[in-house]
This record gives structure tokens, C-alpha cells and sequence, in this order.
């Protein structure tokens, strides 16, 4: 399936980057890179219409001056991308998150990510903040979700850090087989890794639910969310901004889920809930 392809150049450059990628995750894009000048998005083509951009409000304001070229692609592993512009990062001077080329850091967990075209390589203050969150729980012995799981990254994570059963679900077919690479390559094997929505695991319980997914959806699959959480499990949610918590938060509380922990990374934020 060929991809379409925009790059913006912003002047400035911050906030309105980070502003931009978040509307356009609205969207149905779903894979983005962080440009000197800017952004790169990219949206499957069966998913893209001419106007698509046109209610994406960043595009009209006056305090940036946005430069939009857009073009047709076919699907590629974007491995030179990935391998000029990644470096490794450590959260909490305890988890690294690198590539395959880079060499091992003597942290307490080593996740290794090759991404294709799949988010979530720890960069991203969302991942960083999920993986933050995550440091600090105890996953020994515990059924895990990770919903929207893209490289793998937080299921690899949860893998490590003890849980009994992780289970890993994405609907776009990229971030499923990347989410198997990444698995294979960090010898968690024992991962369930499933392409699909939320559907496919209708009827299961969990101990922790782990969602780093845009608002909108968020919103739409908190109530399922909430029929899987296994009384006082632990609901981890990001992909949203501080404006957000509101909305988050009120739709939580309707489905009598606590909030017990908020982290905050450039406006991005991850809430913790407690069933």
C-alpha cells in the first residue's frame, strides 16, 4: 500500500511542530519524523482525501509562517532516516531505547527498536513519559495490554520487567510485523502480538492496560478499557495534551477509574488510573 507523504517546514519551528503532529494524529496519520525545519507525516492513501488538511487549524495561524510539500510514496523501511537521526536515550537513568547499530549502555533495561513506518522509539515525549510511568510499577506476575503498541517498545518494556503475559495490538499492518521484529530482537518471544482493534480482544482481563493513542480514540475506547481492567489494575494513558485532561479525566471518572499519577513532558502528558 503507497503512502502519502507531507513535509512542513515551520518558522518557528516549536511549538507548533509539536501542535501540528498532534492534529494530525486526528487524522489517521500515523507515523511521523521530527525534522531540522520541521515535520515529516505520513497517511495511508487509502485513508487520504485532497482536503485532509484543511481543518488542521496550526496551518492558519498567524504566529507561524508553515511551507507544506506533499508527494506519493511507496512503503519503505525508513532504516536511513531512523539511522541519521536516532540517538539512544535513557529514561530515569535505568531504560535505554536504541537501535540495532548502537552500542549496549549499562542500564538496567536495553530495548532495542528498528522502527519501519511505526511510532514509538522512546523520542517522542508521549513514549518517553509511558516509559517513565512504567519504571516505576511492578509488573512481575501481571497480564498486560498494550493497545496501539506501534514498535513494541512499551510491550518489549513490560516483557522485561517480569509480567506474566504481555499482549500487544495494532491495527496498522507496518506496526504489527515491525512489533514482531522488535520482539524477536529483544528475545521476547513470548509476546502476543495481534493486528487488529480493540474487538479482538473483547472479553479478556488484564492487570495493566497501557494506551498511548490519540484523544479521540482514547475517548472512544475508555469504556472497553474499563470492562477488561481487573479490580485495581492500572490504566496508563498518553498520546494527548495537558488541555486534555479534562475530557480524559471526566470520561474516567463516569467509568469509575481513579486518577492516581500525572506526568507532564512539553505539554504532553500520561495519566495513571486506578480501577
Amino acid at each position: 500500500m503507497n503512502y502519502i507523504e507531507y513535509d512542513f517546514e515551520s518558522d518557528p519551528r516549536d511549538p507548533f511542530t509539536e501542535i501540528l503532529m498532534a492534529e494530525l494524529g486526528l487524522l489517521n496519520f500515523e507515523s511521523f519524523i521530527e525534522t531540522e525545519k520541521g515535520l515529516r507525516a505520513y497517511i495511508r492513501k487509502d485513508e487520504w482525501v485532497p482536503s485532509i488538511l484543511k481543518e488542521v487549524s496550526v496551518l492558519g495561524l498567524d504566529e507561524c509562517k508553515m511551507k507544506v510539500i506533499m508527494r506519493e510514496i511507496e512503503p519503505v523501511n525508513w532504516n536511513a532516516d531512523w539511522e541519521r537521526n536516532f540517538t539512544p536515550i535513557v529514561v530515569d537513568d535505568r531504560c535505554t531505547v536504541r537501535a540495532s547499530f548502537h552500542e549496549k549502555k549499562d542500564t538496567e533495561f536495553d530495548i532495542i527498536i528498528d522502527p519501519k513506518m511505526s511510532f514509538g522509539t522512546g523520542h517522542h515525549e508521549t513514549t518517553h513519559l509511558m516509559i517513565g510511568m512504567m519504571m516505576e510499577m511492578d509488573f512481575n506476575k501481571k497480564a498486560i495490554l498494550d493497545m496501539g503498541c506501534g514498535t513494541g517498545v512499551l510491550a518489549i518494556l513490560a516483557h522485561k520487567k517480569g509480567a506474566a503475559a504481555v499482549t500487544a495490538v495494532d491495527i496498522d499492518p507496518w506496526s504489527y510485523e515491525n512489533c514482531i521484529e522488535n520482539a524477536t530482537r529483544n528475545d521476547c518471544s513470548g509476546i502476543e502480538i495481534i493486528q487488529g482493534d480493540l474487538k479482538k480482544v473483547e472479553g479478556r482481563r488484564f492487570d495493566i492496560i497501557i494506551a498511548n493513542i490519540n484523544r479521540n480514540v482514547l475517548l472512544e475506547q475508555l469504556p472497553g478499557y474499563a470492562s477488561m481492567l481487573n479490580p485495581g489494575g492500572n490504566l496508563l494513558l498518553s498520546g494527548f495534551y495537558s488541555e486534555d485532561i479534562p475530557a480524559i479525566e471526566g470520561r474516567c471518572g463516569i467509568l469509575d477509574l481513579t486518577l492516581s499519577k500525572k506526568s507532564k513532558r512539553n505539554n504532553w502528558v500520561a495519566l495513571k488510573f486506578i480501577n
